[in-house]
């Protein structure tokens, strides 16, 4: 049974606990000529992944840079542009036999791979051409990529941008500064999972050698009603049951060898003595999946877009949002021809009807049958693989902490009697008119109180960010603009000691583990206006979310005010006209 707050009798408390940053000596990357070529310099078709020295036997090597290139200030210079162009439509899908209605990027689910070598520029042409009757603005995040000095490109409605009304197109520009694997989404409202998401690829050295690369493996969760059905329960009840997920866009409904069962299941071959890399995803809107591939060990390279010293295990831990890249090796096929890969819903957090049943085959020879292997043991949980195993390749030392205030946060009502999350005593509420950067643009330097706005003025200082619960509700943590260092991660009330790791784990996305504390820190490195909320889709929506406006004095520079004002312009325009009423925590 799912571990669940009583919603009616709530009496827990969230904590989150900001300090004065302490200055560091490393002075910050600036973006140059030589280091940021224009984005639109050049328009190439050239090849992917094939930096000399690059080959099965040598994956640590890329062109004239290798695994141990501290990429947060060395970028290759590739010159190349990679250009795409999205249409989003609205569909009838029915990825597990099922049929209902969906957002679709080029009429598919998952939407397309963004592929690119680390380095180059990459340009994405959304064209929203969703029915204009409804509410149907929409945006792109490319979660976890830094946008280093391109913040207008992070594609967060209410914070960078307004939504994109229907039949209108924006342009998104930003350079592939990290490699490894990340995706794209809607943000706004919960259209995300609504079907506009898919996989970033941007290929760079690695950490161990592998044959050949399988590219994304995408986990979501999945239901006969749309998410935005499914809403007003999470608004009045707390968390509804998901009755499915879906590997890269589709799985099969009901049991194996029941009459009515619908659907396929994701498939892939292994040829035996090869190496494959696998780049994993969890894109669900509330649900923590526990990987495995019957028989094979994982060899775990990577977590979020952060390059990481290589260890093995039998079953990875995924939260939402959060990546994985592994390696897993088949040796298998004199123990069978067929065997399940499975993405286990953990019902500590994760309600879902075929919790036992999401599952792909991974097969050796020319044709699949249906496994008859046993998956590993585990323990059902939702929490973070160890953060002694996340060791990075290129880490950051920080200093211990001092903590000199706390802020008390609460999940409650509002006046219509629907939930709301708070984080540092505020419910998120923000306007998709008047985005936090048009704000800057204009000069203004108060916020709205519903906008969770938290000042960083000075530059290249660590800030320090504790976030604690008492209820049995894990939450993963995503902050925009920023890898963070994971200080601390634990049970209980946080105590306030420093980093007990040499190398602590560096990511974009962690889990707050329930009944205790995360503690993040990062570098005020990239001018900008930043979210940090949780990535569970109905928190963010009832308020779960802050905002960090870092080095206010240089952001507008950076801004093209013509395109920002434009699109917000047609957004209005738009909503007047079909009298769009804004009813969520507006990102």
């Amino acid at each position: 049974m799912r571990a669940r707050p009583a919603f009616s009798l709530f009496h827990g408390l969230i904590a989150v606990v900001f300090t004065a940053s302490l200055p560091q000596s490393s002075a910050s990357i600036l973006p140059s000529a030589s280091l940021y070529p224009s984005l639109l310099s050049s328009s190439s078709s050239a090849s992917l992944s094939t930096c000399t020295g690059n080959t099965a036997t040598t994956r640590q090597k890329w062109c004239e840079y290798d695994i141990h290139t501290d990429y947060t200030s060395i970028v290759p210079k590739t010159g190349v542009t990679r250009e795409y162009w999205f249409n989003l439509e609205h569909v009838t899908v029915a990825p597990d036999g099922r049929a209902r209605s969906a957002v679709a990027i080029n009429g598919s689910i998952p939407g397309p791979t963004i592929e690119a070598n680390w380095g180059d520029n990459v340009v994405v042409h959304l064209t929203n051409s969703l029915p204009a009757k409804m509410q149907n603005g929409t945006s792109i995040h490319f979660h976890g990529i830094r946008q280093y000095y391109t913040n207008q490109n992070d594609g967060a409605v209410s914070i960078t941008q307004c939504p994109v009304a229907p039949n209108n197109t924006i342009t998104y520009k930003w350079r592939a500064m990290q490699y490894g694997t990340t995706w794209y989404h809607s943000h706004i409202g919960l259209q995300a999972w609504q079907g506009l998401f898919g996989g970033i690829v941007i290929h760079g050295p690695a950490s161990a050698n592998y044959d050949e690369d399988k590219g994304v493996v995408i986990m979501n969760d999945w239901d006969i009603n749309t998410v935005d059905q499914l809403f007003m329960t999470a608004q009045k009840n707390g968390p509804p049951t998901f009755d499915n997920a879906l590997i890269n866009g589709t799985n099969v409904f009901g049991a194996d060898g029941a009459r009515n069962q619908t659907g396929t299941r994701f498939n892939t071959s292994f040829t035996a003595g090869t190496s494959y890399r696998l780049r994993l995803v969890n894109a669900a809107c509330d649900t923590h999946f526990k990987f495995s591939i019957d028989n094979h060990t994982l060899t775990v390279i990577a977590n979020d877009l952060v390059p990481i010293e290589p260890y093995k295990t039998n079953i990875l831990n995924i939260g939402m949002g959060q990546r994985y890249d592994i390696i897993v090796n088949a040796n298998q096929a004199s123990v069978a021809k067929s065997f399940w890969m499975r993405a286990i819903p953990q019902t500590a957090c994760s309600e879902n009807d075929s919790a036992s049943n999401i599952k792909g085959i991974v097969y050796y020879g020319s044709s699949h049958s249906t496994p008859s292997t046993k998956g590993y043991s585990y323990t059902d949980s939702c929490a973070d693989e160890d953060m002694s195993n996340l060791t990075p390749i290129v880490s950051e030392t920080v200093s211990s902490p001092s903590y000199n205030k706390s802020e008390p946060v609460s999940l409650g009502k509002n006046p219509a009697s629907l939930y709301r999350w708070k984080l540092n005593s505020t419910s998120m509420h923000v306007d998709w008119t008047v985005p936090t950067l048009l704000e800057v643009y204009r000069g203004h330097h108060s916020w709205a109180n519903t906008s969770g706005v938290i000042e960083l003025p000075h530059k290249n200082v660590w800030t320090y960010v504790v976030v604690e619960t008492s209820l049995s509700v894990p939450h993963p943590v995503h902050l925009h603009g920023h890898d963070f260092v994971v200080v601390a991660q634990g049970s209980g009330t946080y105590s306030g000691a420093g980093p007990t790791l040499a190398k602590p784990p560096k990511r974009d996305t962690a889990m707050l583990p329930e009944n205790g504390y995360l503690v993040l820190a990062f570098k005020t490195d990239n001018p900008g206006v930043w979210l940090m909320h949780c990535h569970i889709g109905w928190h963010t929506e009832e308020g779960f979310a802050i905002q960090f406006v870092e080095r206010y004095g240089e952001i507008k520079a950076q801004l093209d005010y013509s395109a920002l004002r434009g699109n917000c312009r047609n957004w209005e325009a738009y909503q007047n006209r079909n009298r769009v009423a804004e009813d969520d925590s507006g990102i």
